[in-house]
């Protein structure tokens, strides 16, 4: 073996270990990842493939540390009927437009996920239950990375332009816009009162990461043949995310460790990331093509101005 490829080997997993650093984003994390597949290959291939999903359902799991179901429960109810029409309603088009515009299967569910309940964590939590491929994840990941960026920028000057409150403005944050922590960027430029409206409501819409996953397992088992229905795997992290996330709500003596956990679980899920976007070579990039990305701004576009409408029309509030 050349000494090349042996010092790139070595090179490979520390550059995967950097990424846990807190000053590497999710975003960063997966376009290094994505970037050094296409230019030098990924060395470890066959490995990262296998360490991926299950990093990626660990992470998940710890997740639930930074949930308190009390808070989310309790905000919730009072929201569920339009939390409800509007999942169903994004993953409806989304589907209308994946035929539309011809996009895969995973690409359509995952860009379909993300956009109604939380970005990459919806993302993160779904595509094991499907078996999405590397490269629909990775796909995925970038068109809601993107629209987010796109969102810290126009959101602040669309709720200022449409004269919008406070609250009305973090409910549109959290109901149009992606991951949480571009919810609370872009609610923290608006005013105290918008920051707490949109983290509790996007909290709250987080939740539904869990009946949507199981949602897409009886599909998935639903449409695996009997002879492959034995080698189905049953998405435990999603129970593992709930079980945490109730022993850090109702223990008290575990709220202390919880911060710890789901901090460490955000850091994993980075590296798992970067897994990601380096397990795609770019001729599987190639096959998946640009449409996902029209899918997803298209259907971003039509979450957003209908939410928007809906605040202004005095539907939501």
């Amino acid at each position: 073996m050349p000494k090349r490829i042996q010092l790139w080997k070595s090179i490979f997993p520390l550059i995967a270990l950097f990424t846990l650093f807190s000053f590497v984003t999710s975003a960063q994390a997966l376009v290094l990842g994505l970037v050094l597949s296409l230019v030098f290959g990924n060395p470890w291939i066959k490995e990262s493939k296998k360490m991926a999903p299950r990093l990626l359902a660990y992470s998940v799991v710890g997740l639930g540390a930074g949930m308190n179901l009390d808070v989310v429960f309790a905000t919730g109810v009072s929201g569920i009927k339009y939390t409800f029409i509007g999942i169903a309603s994004t993953l409806l088009f989304g589907w209308g437009l994946g035929k539309i515009f011809k996009v895969n299967r995973d690409s359509t569910i995952l860009i379909s996920v993300g956009t109604a309940i939380c970005g990459g964590s919806a993302i993160a939590a779904v595509a094991p239950v499907i078996r999405a491929k590397s490269e629909d994840v990775s796909v995925s990941l970038v068109t809601v990375f993107m629209l987010n960026s796109i969102a810290l920028l126009i959101f602040p000057w669309a709720g200022r332009h449409f004269h919008l409150t406070e609250t009305q403005f973090g409910l549109l944050s959290a109901l149009a816009i992606h991951d949480t922590s571009s919810v609370v960027g872009s609610a923290v430029q608006f005013g105290p009162r918008a920051l707490e409206v949109a983290t509790t409501i996007k909290l709250t819409r987080a939740l539904w990461i869990i009946p949507v996953a199981f949602l897409f397992m009886g599909l998935q088992s639903l449409s695996t043949d009997s002879s492959k229905n034995a080698h189905f795997k049953k998405p435990w992290f999603i129970l593992g995310f709930l079980l945490l996330a109730a022993v850090v709500t109702y223990f008290p003596e575990a709220k202390s460790y919880g911060g710890t956990v789901n901090f460490l679980a955000k850091r994993l899920l980075v590296m798992v990331l970067f897994l990601i976007g380096s397990n795609c070579p770019k001729s599987s990039l190639k096959e998946v093509g640009v449409r996902p990305l029209f899918l997803g701004m298209i259907l971003w576009g039509v979450v957003s101005i209908s939410t928007l409408t809906a605040i202004k029309l005095g539907w939501i509030s």
